[in-house]
């Protein structure tokens, strides 16, 4: 079993404030860490729904965890509003979501995600369904690649990068991580410090093929109605793009539609959200015990008032 380090696990558990009798969604169950951490922290009466894509974050889930308050969902987050509406839930008290590829996914060469180990190019988080990263690389066309490589890996070197690929599957299609991590590391000239060329590519292809920045969007879109008053969204992202929509969805939530200051009214509307923490970070502890750790970011968004409708 590879080494999983929970990224900001006490903060992002005590910006929860969690209720004992709660309902809380841990929306990326992966090896548990936070969903463990959740349980110890809620009371015989509370209950938690942990997601997952991934099959065998699901399966470690029914074999390590043996708990009635527990419900495991094989589903992406995007699909929280329509499956707690399924299971008969309208409201939370909270939601966790800790974005981005787990350590065991990264750490499994067979899952393709690393360019560390010469293995199977795939990436998908369930592979037990849709396009692999082989297929897909090896089947769209030249702007496709260059615009998906510049827009979620703003990688200076993506239209050189997508020219060569066109032209090497043409003669041997691209099928392995060492293939195409060798291919992009003769293309750059020059190599960021600590960085393996390849990093923004690989890093663009694993969000194409599942669909991360989209699934972030459509839970943002629906998460926040689904907190009860008080109720807590916190977020903890790895990358600039994921940030960026995160923090954009939370300062449209919480800003108040402010008429003008010349305009005299009695009760000024306010927001049903307010922001309560942005841009934390982890410890340089956490850092130097889990180098992962370094490029994250945690915001938390409260539910402060519920507007009739």
């Amino acid at each position: 079993m590879n080494l999983h380090y929970s990224v900001l696990l006490q903060e992002s558990l005590d910006l929860l404030a969690i209720k004992p009798d709660g309902v809380y969604v841990d929306g990326t169950l992966g090896r548990a860490g936070h969903t463990k951490e959740l349980l110890a922290r809620l009371g015989a009466n509370g209950r938690l729904i942990s997601f997952d894509k991934d099959p065998e974050a699901i399966t470690y889930a029914k074999e390590t965890i043996v708990d009635s308050r527990l419900s495991v969902v094989h589903a992406s987050f995007a699909t929280l509003s329509t499956t707690l509406t399924s299971m008969g839930l309208q409201q939370v008290d909270g939601v966790l979501l800790d974005l981005g590829v787990s350590s065991p996914q990264i750490d499994t060469p067979e899952r393709g995600f690393s360019f560390r180990f010469d293995a199977p190019l795939d990436m998908r988080m369930d592979n037990s369904k849709g396009v692999s990263a082989a297929k897909w690389l090896n089947t769209v066309d030249e702007v496709e690649l260059a615009n998906v490589f510049w827009r979620y890996g703003e990688e200076k070197f993506s239209r050189r990068i997508a020219r060569a690929i066109v032209t090497t599957r043409a003669e041997n299609p691209l099928t392995t991580t060492a293939q195409l991590a060798n291919l992009i590391s003769g293309l750059i000239p020059y190599k960021e410090k600590g960085q393996h060329p390849a990093t923004r590519v690989f890093q663009a292809i694993r969000i194409q093929v599942n669909n991360e920045l989209g699934d972030l969007e459509q839970v943002l879109a629906t998460a926040p109605e689904l907190l009860n008053l008080g109720g807590r969204l916190v977020v903890i992202s790895f990358h600039s793009l994921e940030d960026r929509i995160v923090k954009t969805k939370f300062a449209e939530l919480a800003s108040s539609d402010k008429l003008p200051k010349w305009v005299m009214v009695q009760d000024e509307p306010s927001s049903e959200y307010k922001i309560i923490a942005k841009k934390i970070k982890a410890s340089s502890d956490e850092i130097s015990e889990n180098g992962r750790s370094r490029s994250a970011i945690m915001r938390c968004l409260e539910r402060v008032s519920v507007k009739s409708r």
